[in-house]
């Protein structure tokens, strides 16, 4: 009689939110831009510009290449320009402006109850109210705080699996982040274009507060 072969014992895959398999990502720009510390201390305009630059650059490093295709970032938009496109893209990560809404997070339930798979789908906000939305169609929600620690931890652990001369970042940013992601986050390609940063239209988010 042949002899029986031996099955492999299933791959034992991450449990929780940061599971190793294609995501969907909805993220309360905002509130994970809060959360970071990369709002930097100064005010006004351009500071809040440099801000939501800092956030976007460190999703796209963050984030694999593959599944930006499936992340989207929800921004404020109620005191919004005339003109202010509802949907632009950075780098292949899809940016969406509330316009028309209350708040982000009107957006962000209308995007959780349109989603077809929601428990591929992970929001990333510490509003509770953002968490419930979300268990209530079976899809994880996560802190920013700990979202954000948790991407970190994967950056420098690929720094030094890759023996990456890059300085590594405290968990919550520091003071000089913002310009340390700035910085890390301009490669030669964005520097000869210099539009490539430029998605946020003139007079966007003057009214919410860094």
């Amino acid at each position: 009689m042949a002899a029986q072969r031996r099955r492999r014992p299933a791959a034992r895959q991450a449990k929780g939110p940061f599971r190793h398999e294609r995501m969907t990502l909805i993220i309360d720009g905002y509130n994970l831009l809060h959360a970071t510390g990369l709002g930097g201390e100064g005010s006004g305009r351009t500071s809040l510009e440099r801000s939501r630059l800092a956030l976007l650059k460190f999703l796209v490093r963050s984030v694999d290449e593959a599944e930006r295709a499936t992340t989207t970032v929800v921004f404020d938009a109620r005191h919004a320009p005339p003109g202010l496109p509802a949907t632009l893209s950075y780098r292949g990560i899809t940016v969406r402006f509330a316009a028309g809404y209350e708040n982000a997070d009107e957006l962000i339930e209308e995007l959780i109850r349109a989603d077809s798979s929601p428990r591929r789908l992970t929001v990333v906000s510490s509003d509770h109210r953002l968490h419930r939305a979300a268990h209530r169609r079976r899809a994880k929600a996560v802190d920013s705080e700990i979202w954000y620690a948790e991407m970190e931890r994967r950056r420098m652990t690929a720094t030094t699996e890759t023996a990456d001369e890059t300085p590594t970042k405290p968990t919550h940013a520091a003071p000089g982040e913002l310009e340390f992601w700035l910085s890390r986050f301009t490669d030669e390609s964005e520097a000869a274009r210099p539009d490539v940063d430029d998605i946020f239209p003139p007079g966007y988010g003057e009214d919410v507060e860094a």
